[in-house]
């Protein structure tokens, strides 16, 4: 889930069934302090959630204390007839679409803001046979799944109920209103208390779960503003309103992922290299690729804040930054929670400049300023990037990807990317 905490409202949605055109979502940032250090705990966590999943142990996911939305992206839509709204996490690292359920007592559900789903009270729900192609135990894979009951794990929590089809509903009025029918999710009667803030979760992910795979989008893309900017909106598109008319786009082809749990839901790229300014960094051909295990690779993910690397390739980027700066380095862990930082001489100083960082894909290369691996906390400025070590894929996160117009094409399997100003969109 995202380490990016932004509140979604749906506007001019249409017919996204149809093909005439998709859904415009703005995503507004709920900023926090401190950020980058709550942000790194919440990618530490799930990071490690994510090694003991794919191990198949159980997950044990302690509450995480801050914010109610500290961290997700919520986006409000409408379940069943008459529909009920409410707000879910938009995860594109995973698949499941659930809502809490009535009966949920307050020991087995997390508080929410609005009432709770009650499928009794709609009737376009209904359950969903074991038998149903998208039977969340198959369709998901899980571990000591028993149908129709579900157990689903996420980096930083879990949900358990029962699975069913119901009509979810789209946009922010009714004259935009867009809904949808036999849409499966989970009907969650017990979970962590991770997801406060919100009313579950909506899986943007690469399964035949996820709501784009489920409405046949195609395509989706988003554009993140600038960590600083406190005024402008996020904009996240579904469908055919997701294009790339931006100059500069680049294209990179998605690697094929583990046919295994959680691997199966990433969206993996092949990175060639990486340079600093001019210098192409001594980093090993073969430290970012795929192994069939799922160990290794690198994936994309909006759900993680801060970028981390295998180690061998964020070694060599940490000597190359230490090597240009020349203001004096300081430990910063416990306020940033980030291994390297300088002192500046004060929280108003401006930071030496620095040459650009650019990531060698597959066929594209995506060129991130300064301001978008460096970060600044008060007079600490820091490498805002982590070292992954791992086996786990080193991940592309969302901070590394403020104002890039970013665009997933579902059937090329293709990312393209360009640099925008994310607040004019």
């Amino acid at each position: 889930m995202a380490s990016l905490a932004v509140l979604i409202s749906l506007v001019a949605c249409a017919a996204l069934a149809s093909g005439a055109t998709g859904v415009r979502i703005e995503l507004t940032r709920v900023h926090s302090s401190p950020f980058v250090r709550d942000a790194v705990r919440r990618d530490m966590h799930r990071h490690s959630a994510r090694r003991l999943a794919a191990s198949g142990d159980t997950v044990s996911a302690p509450v995480i204390e801050g914010p109610s939305s500290l961290g997700e992206y919520l986006m409000t839509l409408a379940i069943g007839t008459p529909p009920l709204s409410y707000p879910a996490i938009a995860d594109t690292g995973s698949d499941l679409i659930w809502t809490q359920c009535a009966p949920c007592g307050d020991d087995q559900c997390f508080q929410q803001s609005t009432p709770l789903y009650n499928p009794a009270n709609s009737t376009t729900f209904s359950y969903l046979p074991c038998s149903s192609q998208l039977s969340i135990c198959e369709a998901a894979s899980l571990p000591a799944c028993v149908c129709p009951g579900y157990n689903y794990t996420y980096g930083t929590g879990w949900t358990s109920g029962v699975q069913g089809s119901e009509t979810f509903s789209f946009g922010s009025s009714p004259a935009d209103e867009t809904s949808v029918s036999d849409i499966v999710f989970g009907c969650s009667n017990a979970s962590s208390s991770d997801f406060n803030g919100s009313s579950g979760l909506v899986g943007l992910g690469r399964g035949s779960l996820s709501l784009v795979s489920q409405l046949g989008a195609g395509t989706f893309s988003y554009c993140l503003t600038a960590l600083q900017d406190s005024n402008s909106t996020s904009t996240l598109l579904l469908g055919s309103s997701a294009s790339l008319n931006d100059t500069g786009v680049g294209t990179t082809p998605f690697v094929p992922s583990p046919d295994m749990a959680p691997f199966n839901t990433f969206y993996y790229l092949n990175l060639t290299g990486i340079s600093l300014g001019t210098t192409a960094l001594s980093i090993p051909v073969d430290v970012f690729t795929l192994a069939a295990n799922g160990t290794g690779g690198l994936i994309i993910d909006s759900g993680t804040t801060i970028t981390s690397l295998v180690d061998a390739a964020y070694q060599q980027i940490r000597a190359a930054v230490l090597s240009m700066v020349t203001l004096p380095t300081t430990d910063g862990s416990d306020a940033t929670g980030l291994d390297l930082c300088f002192a500046l001489p004060s929280s108003k100083s401006a930071p030496p400049a620095m040459p650009s960082m650019t990531l060698h894909f597959d066929g594209a290369d995506m060129v991130l300023p300064a301001g978008s691996y460096m970060t600044q906390d008060s007079n600490l400025w820091c490498l805002a990037l982590q070292n992954q070590t791992y086996g786990m894929p080193s991940i592309l996160g969302n901070y590394q990807q403020q104002n890039m117009h970013i665009l997933y094409d579902i059937g090329q399997e293709t990312m393209s990317f360009a640099p925008a100003d994310c607040s004019t969109f």
